[in-house]
């Protein structure tokens, strides 16, 4: 088990342990000094504690998930980091990969909560620019033969001083080009439904699509201020009481249909966010995003870019300044016919 002090050996340097910042049942994260004149990095190790009570099959999946992570991000180009983590070393601690990642601020959760707190919470625009850079993000993580499978806040970094966020934690990625249904993975607050329910002859068939309901949900969230959508704290319910086995037992109380993805009140609350202009474009692009139906979501990064853009170019847009109508003191207008003139 690792402690404060402790010292990890990577490929390019040696870490030493400061802080703790974060733990789940997978990933321990920890503050680290690197070589002398660098900046302390996240480093990301897999968590002893669990994994020794985990049963092998169990081990061998979190070493893979690991290993897949530290594959993709090492496959990036410098250019394809703006919005993804940056990997800056790795390695193996007591048998287990160790990733050194750059130090951000925190996660996107924890932020919109102390925006929150401090009575200072992010603009419409704020969110349409964390949105986009996200689809971004979401661009070259498909553009590299992947989906991501796992968008929610804790997986969102943000830089507070740049006001920019990127996405993190690869470890449920799964290459696009495998088409056939995989065993369940992500977290299920924020699953679309072909990612939380299986599909009829087992297994989960998802796709870039299902990144795309997940952005939905994710905007939703920002948007309203911290709100989830019913469908997805439902399944999320579903799960933590029944497991996998909750995605029946939730079809079986809306009698073998999907719960609403999106009701009418939780569309008109995301309306009432957004500057009026706006709110056409806003909602076309959520209901499109959080279709029940994969196929009817956008295509690819670039169709939401243009649909995101149709949301700024509409907040953006200024009404026409009606004509004065100066009828007063004698002076010409297009109210009186411009009948003065010449006659002053």
């Amino acid at each position: 088990m690792s402690a404060s002090d402790a010292i990890i050996t990577l490929e390019l340097g040696h870490y030493r342990l400061r802080e703790q910042l974060a733990r789940s049942a997978y990933g321990v994260i920890w503050r680290a000094s690197g070589p002398a004149g660098t900046q302390d990095v996240a480093l990301k190790l897999i968590n002893e504690a669990q994994m020794a009570q985990a049963l092998p099959a169990q081990r061998e999946r979190w070493i893979a998930s690991a290993c897949n992570e530290i594959t993709f991000l090492q496959s990036l180009e410098p250019w394809d980091e703006r919005h993804i983590v940056r990997l800056l070393d790795t390695g193996w601690h007591n048998g287990l990969p160790v990733m050194a990642l750059e130090l951000m601020s925190g996660d996107l959760g924890r932020h919109l909560s102390c925006l929150k707190s401090a009575g200072t919470p992010p603009d419409f625009a704020r969110v349409l620019e964390w949105i986009s850079q996200l689809n971004q993000a979401l661009g070259k993580v498909h553009q590299y033969g992947w989906r991501y499978l796992d968008l929610k806040p804790s997986n969102v970094l943000v830089d507070a001083q740049r006001g920019t966020v990127k996405l993190a934690d690869f470890g449920t990625n799964r290459l696009l080009q495998a088409a056939h249904a995989h065993t369940y993975s992500g977290t299920a607050n924020w699953q679309a439904p072909e990612q939380f329910f299986p599909a009829p002859e087992g297994g989960y068939a998802t796709g870039r699509q299902s990144d795309y309901f997940a952005l939905g949900a994710l905007f939703y969230f920002l948007a309203t201020g911290g709100s989830s959508l019913r469908f997805c704290a439902s399944c999320g319910q579903a799960y933590r009481e029944h497991l996998t086995d909750g995605a029946r037992l939730l079809l079986e109380r809306h009698g073998g249909t999907l719960p609403p993805l999106l009701s009418d009140d939780e569309e008109a609350r995301f309306a009432q966010k957004i500057p009026q202009p706006a709110q056409a474009p806003a909602i076309a692009l959520l209901r499109m995003l959080l279709d029940a139906e994969p196929g009817n979501r956008p295509h690819n990064a670039l169709q939401i870019s243009r649909l995101l853009a149709r949301v700024r170019d509409a907040m953006d847009a200024e009404p026409a300044l009606a004509e004065p109508a100066f009828t007063d003191f004698g002076k010409p207008s297009a109210m009186n016919g411009w009948l003065r003139i010449g006659g002053l």
